[in-house]
């Protein structure tokens, strides 16, 4: 009984705080990000709709918008708080599931994979205590994110009742995703495997919730009682709150921690549930250089990419079609126009959501990048770069990846908002083809923080991950609340993503392009440098 539960959670409390340790950059960013995102928008949503016929005839146009509806789900209101809820809910629910996921597999399969959970194991530490302390981290981030932003949205002046049953909905979707996450954990023999299983499962959840939200009267809305993130909607904070729809991740998140239990309880250590697939006894010709190494170990990861941005293209594509009704405020209009530099209104939408739309495919940049801190500290560059293989010639493999799926992902976006908002050949295409060149205008400061990422492995790799992610974060706090919070433009200016054109419908001048292109390959070769010099 007792004794032998204690036994097999031994040293669990050691292992959290040595968790909590690894994790006290990254942890406290994914939780100031996602309070800052929803906090901010309850601020920025004030300012541009003061008056409650403003907020009304926002909530009418927004709800009659299938594009919007699948992205940010139903309007359940017109109040400060329900339009907080409805422009972040679900973004941040899936934010939440997302940090959950990193930290969960980080500390089980992830260690279990570099050998780390072996030393571990060798010392009076029981079977369950890293799967322990791992959902206990997980899950005391997800407490304290809740707790910020409820007190957050509070302070803002927003009503208790439905600031609590929105940050709990939030967090309570990271809880379910701590589970998944947890049994993803025992069915691969990989980090990588176990975080894209969870993650699978975090896109199946989105686009059910999209498609029983954009679902007509008579269509199949029940397809967003079936996902974790539609349960963080369904709630409807700031309404009528359904409080018992918290028991449906609750009860989620038990099962699925209860399942990643028994499995690691059955499983040898190293191994997985799944039975691996064995590779070909010879490696094909075209694999003997680093180039084709990089190309094969990222090409799912640039694949998914492209994918979700075919259709995140051709949402807001089609979006853009009835952008009029819902930038009635004159200060929505002002910004809007900041952000887009242009009068017209569809224009400047479409111009600060290509911004929007940088920034995302940064993220996937600097993840393409920070592949070769991940290979190498899991000792597997070793076995390329024993090779006649250099080490400037690895590191320029996988960035090569990078600055390539970056421009890939970008024009697919711009290719998809082009179909979204109408292709017809009579006129149509020439949409399409400015909205490609307004994706494409992004690369260039995508690029420079993928060359800050590359500069960091090269030259400071235990700060890498951090820093990148950190600088990437400060970059889209300021793209996406800058305008909004009226900050000064020398602090505007310290973001790449300020310098672009805006396009469609702004002057391109060639000279911001060309001063971020050359900061771009100049750290992108102080990186390379540095990778040569180091140890």
């Amino acid at each position: 009984g007792q004794d032998r539960r204690h036994a097999t959670l031994a040293g669990t409390g050691a292992l959290a705080r040595l968790a909590l340790r690894r994790d006290r950059v990254m942890l406290p960013a994914w939780v100031y990000i996602l309070t800052a995102l929803v906090a901010g928008t309850a601020y920025s949503f004030r300012k541009l709709y003061p008056t409650q016929a403003g907020r009304a005839e926002f909530a009418v146009t927004a709800g009659h918008n299938p594009a919007l509806l699948s992205f940010y789900g139903p309007l359940y209101g017109h109040s400060l708080g329900s339009l907080t809820a409805w422009r972040y809910g679900a973004l941040a629910a899936a934010g939440a599931a997302l940090m959950s996921v990193f930290l969960v597999v980080r500390h089980t399969r992830g260690d279990e994979e570099t050998g780390r959970l072996e030393l571990v194991g060798s010392t009076p530490v029981g079977r369950h205590a890293a799967l322990t302390a791992a959902l206990a981290t997980a899950a005391a981030a997800n407490v304290l994110m809740a707790v910020l932003m409820s007190a957050a949205l509070i302070a803002l002046r927003l009503p208790a009742a439905g600031s609590i049953a929105l940050a709990s909905a939030i967090a309570c979707c990271g809880l379910a995703f701590t589970g998944i996450a947890a049994a993803g954990a025992q069915l691969t023999q990989t980090g990588r495997g176990a975080r894209g299983l969870a993650i699978v499962a975090l896109g199946a959840a989105y686009l059910l919730r999209a498609a029983g939200d954009s679902a007509p009267a008579a269509g199949p809305r029940w397809l967003s009682w079936l996902s974790p993130v539609g349960w963080a909607e369904l709630i409807r904070a700031f309404g009528a709150v359904r409080w018992w729809t918290l028991a449906l991740p609750a009860a989620l998140a038990v099962a699925a921690t209860a399942a990643a239990a028994v499995l690691a309880a059955r499983r040898d250590y190293d191994a997985g549930m799944l039975p691996q697939r064995p590779g070909p006894p010879r490696a094909a010709a075209f694999l003997a250089s680093p180039f084709a190494l990089a190309w094969r170990l990222q090409r799912g990861t640039l694949l998914a990419w492209t994918a979700g941005a075919l259709v995140y293209g051709v949402i807001i594509g089609g979006a853009a079609k009835g952008i009029g009704g819902l930038l009635s405020s004159p200060e929505i209009r002002r910004i809007m126009a900041r952000l887009g530099g242009t009068a017209a209104l569809t224009d400047s939408y479409l111009a600060a959501v290509m911004g929007i739309s940088g920034l995302i495919v940064a993220g996937y940049a600097v993840a393409a990048v920070l592949r070769l801190r991940a290979e190498e500290t899991a000792g597997r560059a070793d076995a390329v770069l024993a090779t006649g293989a250099g080490r400037a010639g690895w590191g320029l493999s996988h960035l090569a990846i990078a600055v390539g799926g970056t421009v890939l992902i970008l024009a697919v976006t711009g290719l998809g908002a082009g179909l979204g908002y109408g292709y017809r050949p009579a006129g149509g295409g020439s949409k399409v083809a400015a909205l490609l060149g307004a994706a494409l205008v992004q690369a260039p400061a995508a690029l420079v923080i993928a060359g800050l990422a590359m500069a960091l492995v090269g030259l400071a790799p235990r700060a890498a991950a951090a820093g990148s992610w950190a600088v990437l974060g400060a970059a889209a706090l300021l793209l996406l609340l800058g305008s909004a919070l009226s900050l000064s433009h020398w602090i505007l200016d310290a973001s790449p993503f300020t310098h672009l054109p805006k396009l469609p419908g702004g002057q391109v001048s060639a000279a911001p392009l060309a001063w971020l292109a050359g900061l771009a390959l100049a750290l992108a070769l102080a990186g390379l440098a540095g990778l040569r010099r180091r140890d």
